[in-house]
């Protein structure tokens, strides 16, 4: 084969790789400029963050009496107020009538805890300060088990709940 040819060749070869780096790399500029230009700082999507006093929460507010921790907000909608600690749920069982919606909203007084509602799609982490939102409509009755699927310390692997959801 020609010498001039395989040059030619290997050009073609390395300028059409240099066009797909350079495309490549617009690509990636476009896609960060739009993800600033579409989220601010530090915007929580879905709706707003709450905070609440992690030395407080058990003391004052919804958390700090688990018997009026399930409460009902509409006609088929109950608010439940979950507070994760280590190494349980209050309140704990649950107990939520099947078909309605129910808004969960988990905090921690001490350490990151997982809330994962075994064969839900809920999975939430409670952070202590912070509010974590989650809704979820039950549709079959039974047993739900809750576990802490963050590390949250020695005692994390008996640390489980209970949503009993009736007819």
């Amino acid at each position: 084969m020609d010498e001039h040819k395989v040059h030619k060749a290997i050009l073609v070869y390395e300028r059409a790789w240099i066009a797909f780096s350079v495309v490549m790399v617009l690509l990636f500029v476009v896609l960060i400029g739009y993800t600033l230009a579409t989220h601010t700082a530090g915007a929580i999507p879905a709706g707003k963050l709450e905070r609440v006093d992690p030395t407080k929460v058990r003391a004052e507010g919804p958390w700090a009496e688990p018997a009026q921790a399930v409460v009902q907000t509409g006609p088929n909608q109950y608010t439940v107020h979950v507070l994760a600690f280590a190494f349980g749920y209050q309140p704990n069982p649950i107990e939520v009538p099947k078909g309605a919606e129910i808004v969960f909203k988990v905090t921690s007084p001490d350490v990151i805890h997982g809330f994962h509602v075994e064969g839900t799609t809920i999975n939430v982490e409670g952070l202590p300060g912070e509010v974590s939102t989650v809704r979820y409509t039950f549709k079959k009755a039974g047993e739900y088990r809750i576990i802490c699927n963050q590390y949250c310390g020695l005692g994390h692997q008996n640390m489980f709940g209970t949503i009993v959801v009736k007819e």
